[in-house]
């Protein structure tokens, strides 16, 4: 049985993350696009919450959006991610968060190309990519039949 998560204090994520994983999921950051670790990779994987290890994104729901940054058309589960309106910019966007770490992940929008309509814009600061071969090892192994035949979804 898996110990329930427990956020880590302030002071373990400063120590656990690096200063852009800090600032992106802790303080609502943005990384510059086209210069982040995920934005491009065209792995097979799940993509995980940094902090939690939470699972959220497949690579099967993960295209080329032409923003520099990890799109996805649709979370693993619906229940992984909670939306929450953002002002900052003086309109209203839909910030992303995890939901048991309440981790910053992106924004969603409604101009996605596929049947959701939706794209995810994702931090890489804020992911963990797990490529298909190490899900079992990293106790994923109930995704991995959403890698056998191919395809996308």
């Amino acid at each position: 049985m898996k110990k329930p998560f427990a956020k880590p204090s302030d002071a373990e994520l400063k120590s656990k993350l690096s200063r852009t994983q800090y600032e992106v999921t802790q303080h609502e950051a943005t990384e510059p696009p086209f210069r982040n670790e995920y934005w491009d990779n065209e792995q097979d994987g799940i993509y995980v919450d940094i902090v939690s290890g939470e699972p959220l994104f497949s690579s099967k729901a993960k295209f080329d959006a032409g923003c520099g940054w990890p799109s996805f058309d649709r979370p693993l589960d619906a229940d992984g991610v909670a939306m929450k309106a953002d002002r900052k910019l003086g309109y209203v966007r839909q910030e992303v968060r995890s939901t048991v770490a309440d981790s910053h992940l992106g924004h969603v929008f409604d101009d996605g190309p596929t049947d959701t309509g939706l794209r995810y814009c994702i931090n890489s600061a804020a992911i963990r990519f797990v490529p298909k071969e190490q899900l079992a090892e990293e106790g994923l192994e109930r995704f991995l039949a959403m890698f056998e035949g191919g395809g996308k979804k």
